[in-house]
């Protein structure tokens, strides 16, 4: 069986990502089941892709075998593309999923809804020994909220109402949100390489 390792130690990423490639027939794990002691790869890039590829490209040398890697976030136009690739650390260094929320909310006050269009980014890289990454993207659009809704999800998945819904992500549920997500789509794009193997 193929075997592939994703650059993660979110435990529900991983589980996310284990899913899709068993239907696949690959056997995929996470940082979180690796013994050996691996490096947190900083992300410096300035792109969503220049942050997965930094990690896929690390994790892959050290191991020697193929990494999969992802850099997500949310852009939204009326911020200029911001938060982007600092989401997870929009309201400071600490992740804190309330405060950025409520850094978004106050950024976009008096902005009527029609401009308040966003979507949410995904980019998977996959790093092979000797051979160039390649990149797979996938995107949700959406626009977002004037108040946080919905206990499902994490992150943005509050604020965020998926184009065609009229509920939060954070109101779907896990099984609606998965089949709509921005890393569905992206492992969608995934599954042309795969058969390619």
């Amino acid at each position: 069986m193929k075997r592939i390792v994703i650059a993660t130690k979110n435990s529900g990423k991983a589980k996310e990502f284990k899913a899709f490639f068993s239907e696949k027939n690959m056997e995929a794990v996470s940082l979180l089941d690796i013994e050996k002691d691996l490096p947190d790869v900083e992300e410096t890039g300035e792109t969503f892709e220049e942050n997965a590829e930094l990690k896929a490209e690390e994790i892959s040398r050290i191991l020697g075998i193929p990494v999969l890697s992802d850099d997500s976030g949310l852009v939204i136009d009326a911020l200029g593309g911001r938060p982007g690739i600092y989401s997870a650390r929009y309201a400071g260094e600490d992740k804190d999923d309330r405060a950025n929320i409520n850094k978004v909310l106050q950024e976009l006050e008096g902005i009527p809804e029609h401009q308040r269009t966003a979507r949410f980014v995904c980019v998977l890289a996959v790093s092979r020994p000797g051979e160039e990454t390649i990149f797979k993207k996938g995107y949700c659009e959406g626009l977002i909220a004037s108040t946080p809704s919905g206990d499902y999800g994490f992150g943005y998945d509050p604020i965020f109402i998926p184009k065609g819904y009229k509920k939060t992500m954070a109101e779907l549920g896990p099984e609606e949100k998965n089949r709509i997500s921005h890393r569905k789509n992206a492992m969608v794009e995934l599954e042309d390489w795969i058969d390619s193997l």
